[in-house]
């Protein structure tokens, strides 16, 4: 069984243009993900997921710098471009990550690897029902849940969200929520990077780390914002979008 993840990524974000590659510690952005994604033991390939416009053609060279993969589709469409991705590399699983989450904690996208490659289900998230902190989202979903609900459904919303479809109709698609445990239950939490407050918030702890522990986790990241309730105050006010 072949597992691929896909990065969804464009610099013409409307808050915060060419933010993937913004510099944390020396280094874009997309490569802490990178990074992250590849301690991940369960994953076979890692894909850049970006768009055809010419403003992406650098994103297309950041992906042969760092070794990964690159799949261009749609700018609209995202679900076609991700499964574009996953059919051009043989995927039979699908790990969907977008680029706005630089902090993911490789150790909660294994685990939900292993649940989705444990259990009978279409879909794994822990997006849904919300209790991590926004910014640790992953989707676990077979390349044939996808194909269906893509057939299923010509609603653009649907398109645009990927697997908003399948979380809509969890009696057509079996899924399995994974819920944060106790001591990292703060949805309210914002390690996601959608505007300049966010890569502010985002920097100051990817520097506080360095390059002595560049893949901390979730939880290391959470007892050092319980530690500097100040920082927490840098990005509070962002508005998040919702489409659940």
């Amino acid at each position: 069984m072949k597992i691929v993840a896909t990065i969804e990524a464009r610099m013409t974000s409307s808050r915060l243009p060419g933010k993937v590659l913004l510099e944390a510690a020396g280094k874009p952005m997309l490569e802490h993900l990178v990074n992250r994604l590849r301690q991940v033991p369960s994953l076979n390939e890692i894909c850049l997921a970006t768009t055809v416009n010419r403003t992406d053609d650098c994103l297309e060279a950041f992906a042969q710098q760092h070794a990964i993969t690159c799949f261009r589709g749609s700018e609209e469409d995202v679900m076609l471009r991700v499964l574009g991705a996953g059919e051009s590399h043989g995927a039979d699983v699908i790990v969907e990550i977008t680029g706005d989450c630089p902090l993911v904690d490789p150790r909660i996208v294994e685990q939900a690897i292993r649940i989705y490659l444990n259990n009978e289900c279409d879909y794994v998230t822990n997006g849904h029902v919300r209790s991590y902190p926004d910014g640790m989202d992953v989707d676990v979903f077979s390349l044939a849940a996808l194909k269906r609900s893509a057939a299923m459904t010509h609603d653009p919303l649907d398109h645009e969200h990927v697997k908003l479809h399948m979380r809509m109709n969890p009696g057509l698609f079996r899924t399995i929520h994974l819920v944060a445990p106790p001591h990292l239950h703060w949805p309210e939490l914002g390690l996601v990077l959608d505007e300049p407050s966010d890569y502010e918030l985002l920097d100051k702890i990817i520097t506080h780390f360095g390059a002595t522990n560049p893949c901390f986790s979730c939880r290391e990241a959470v007892d050092l914002l319980r530690e500097h309730p100040d920082w927490i105050a840098i990005n509070r006010d962002v508005y998040r979008k919702s489409y659940e």
